[in-house]
């Protein structure tokens, strides 16, 4: 009889619907990738599917390199525009850049965030990478790499994907699942104008790669494309996407948070 009645349980696992749990409309974002030299913990969030939801905020497990590396940002982007924030680590970033949004206008965003990152990482060093790696399949790649393993403390968990370039494929696109410095401020005008743009033009003027970065405001995720020029800011569908209800920014100057 005991036999017979765990024979019978058996066979009643094995066919459980699929749906026989509860599942959430959006998956948590779970980091697939391990990434090399500094692995991190996995991290649970909620997918903020539209701007008038209102959604819990990703926990990051910052590390002490991931520390240091905020740190230096933030205090090379506040010696540059003279402000001063007073959060510290990630939040502090934020406040900074948040700060040099309201304060200034458009084009002197991006040349201030320019300027920082020129501060943040000293040419000497960019100079040697670009006189190292030129367009290439390898440097394209290479890139895409190099930006999982170290930069993963400034956009979030990210991985590399493939593409075609000319008609090949490649590994050169770094696939961020959901955006920190996105869901930090959560600003449309912020993510295109101090992140996107001013990252684009840096990484061609001082490593002479072009890079499109695409983001979807949906997921918050976000592609970076290297090797690929691009698009013009009138013609890039970034640019014509409203900001989100719940950005701060966007009731404090009551403008359009994407225009340029």
């Amino acid at each position: 009889m005991d036999s017979k009645l765990s024979s019978v349980q058996k066979l009643n696992c094995q066919f459980l619907p699929l749906n026989h749990h509860p599942r959430h409309k959006h998956r948590p974002q779970h980091s697939p990738y391990v990434l090399a030299v500094l692995s991190r913990p996995q991290e649970k969030s909620t997918e903020l599917s539209s701007s008038t939801k209102t959604c819990s905020k990703t926990v990051h497990k910052d590390n002490w390199f991931d520390r240091i590396a905020i740190n230096h940002l933030s205090q090379s982007l506040q010696e540059t525009t003279g402000l001063r924030s007073s959060e510290r680590g990630y939040d502090g970033l934020v406040e900074a850049a948040g700060v040099v949004y309201r304060k200034f206008s458009l084009s002197q965003q991006q040349e201030l965030v320019i300027q920082t990152l020129e501060k943040a990482f000293p040419l000497p060093i960019l100079s040697m990478i670009r006189a190292l790696l030129p367009q290439s399949k390898f440097a394209r790649e290479f890139f895409a790499v190099f930006t999982t393993i170290f930069f993963a403390w400034l956009v979030g968990p990210c991985g590399v994907r493939e593409s075609e370039f000319d008609g090949r494929k490649e590994n050169n696109v770094v696939h961020i699942k959901k955006c920190r410095f996105l869901e930090g401020t959560n600003c449309v005008g912020m993510c295109t104008n101090l992140c996107k743009m001013s990252s684009q033009a840096f990484i061609k003027d001082s490593l002479g790669m072009p890079l499109n970065m695409v983001p979807n405001f949906d997921d918050m995720s976000c592609d970076m494309i290297f090797g690929q020029e691009p698009p013009l800011a009138i013609n890039d569908p970034a640019f014509m996407q409203p900001c989100y209800k719940l950005c701060k920014e966007n009731k404090r100057n009551h403008k359009n948070c994407t225009s340029q």
